[in-house]
C-alpha cells in the first residue's frame, strides 16, 4: 500500500484542448518571421532619405560649380580689361612724350639739311632719333607721293603740267606716326594738274591716232 503525498501535484503546461505541445512552436516561429518581415520597411525609409540627401548635395554642388565658373569668367574679363587699359595708357604716355620732342626732331632735320649736324651735336641728335625710333616713332612723307588728306596737311597749293593727280611736290615738315596712329600729319606743298592740260593731251592723242590711220576720210 503506497502513500500519496498530500499537496504535491505535477504541474503540466496548459495546453488547449485538442492541441499538443508541438502546436505551440509554429506560433513562435510565425512571430519571429513577422518581425523579420517588418525590418526591411525601416531600411527602405532610410534609403529614401539618403537618396534625397544625395540629390540635394548634387544640386548644391552644381550650383556652386556654376557660381565658380561665372566668377572665373568675370575675373578673366577683368584681367583682359586691365591689360588693355594698361597698354592704352602706356601708348598715350609715349605718344605725349614723343609729341613734345617733335620740335626738337624738326630742328635736327633742318640742321642736317644745312650741313650743321656735325661733331658732338651730331652724335646726340642721332642718339635721340634712334631712341625715338625704338619707342615706335615713324617718320613719313615723301616728295612725289599722291596727296592723302588723312595723313597730309597742304600748306601750299599750285598747278603743274607734269602731274596727273594732286601730288606732294615738297615736304615742309615730315609727318610722324606710332603704329597706325598719326600724331602729326606731314605738312606739304601740293600741285594739281594744270587746268585744260587733260583736254590738250586728249586732243594731241586724237591727232596722233588720225595721223597713224592716214587722216580723215575724203568725201
Amino acid at each position: 500500500m503506497t502513500e500519496e503525498t498530500p499537496g504535491f501535484d505535477e504541474q503540466q503546461p496548459d495546453v488547449p484542448s485538442g492541441a499538443t505541445s508541438d502546436d505551440a512552436e509554429p506560433k513562435a516561429a510565425d512571430s519571429s518571421s513577422a518581425e523579420e518581415g517588418a525590418a526591411p520597411a525601416g531600411d527602405t525609409g532610410q534609403d529614401v532619405a539618403l537618396v534625397a540627401q544625395l540629390d540635394q548635395a548634387r544640386t548644391a554642388l552644381s550650383e556652386r560649380t556654376a557660381d565658380l565658373q561665372r566668377l572665373q569668367a568675370e575675373f578673366q574679363n577683368y584681367r583682359r580689361r586691365v591689360e588693355r587699359d594698361r597698354i592704352a595708357v602706356k601708348e598715350i604716355a609715349i605718344a605725349n612724350l614723343l609729341t613734345e620732342l617733335l620740335p626738337v626732331l624738326d630742328d635736327i632735320g633742318r640742321a642736317r639739311e644745312h650741313g650743321e649736324l656735325v661733331g658732338g651735336f651730331k652724335s646726340v641728335a642721332e642718339s635721340l632719333e634712334s631712341t625715338a625710333a625704338k619707342m615706335g616713332l615713324q617718320q613719313f612723307g615723301k616728295e612725289g607721293e599722291p596727296f592723302d588728306p588723312t595723313i597730309h596737311e597742304a600748306l601750299m597749293h599750285s598747278y603743274a603740267p607734269d602731274v596727273t593727280e594732286t601730288t606732294c611736290v615738297a615736304i615742309l615738315q615730315p609727318g610722324y606716326r606710332i603704329g597706325e596712329r598719326t600724331i602729326r600729319p606731314a605738312r606739304v606743298a601740293v600741285a594739281e594738274p594744270q587746268p585744260g592740260a587733260q583736254t590738250v593731251k586728249a586732243d594731241e592723242s586724237a591727232d596722233a591716232d588720225d595721223k597713224e590711220s592716214g587722216g580723215p576720210d575724203e568725201g
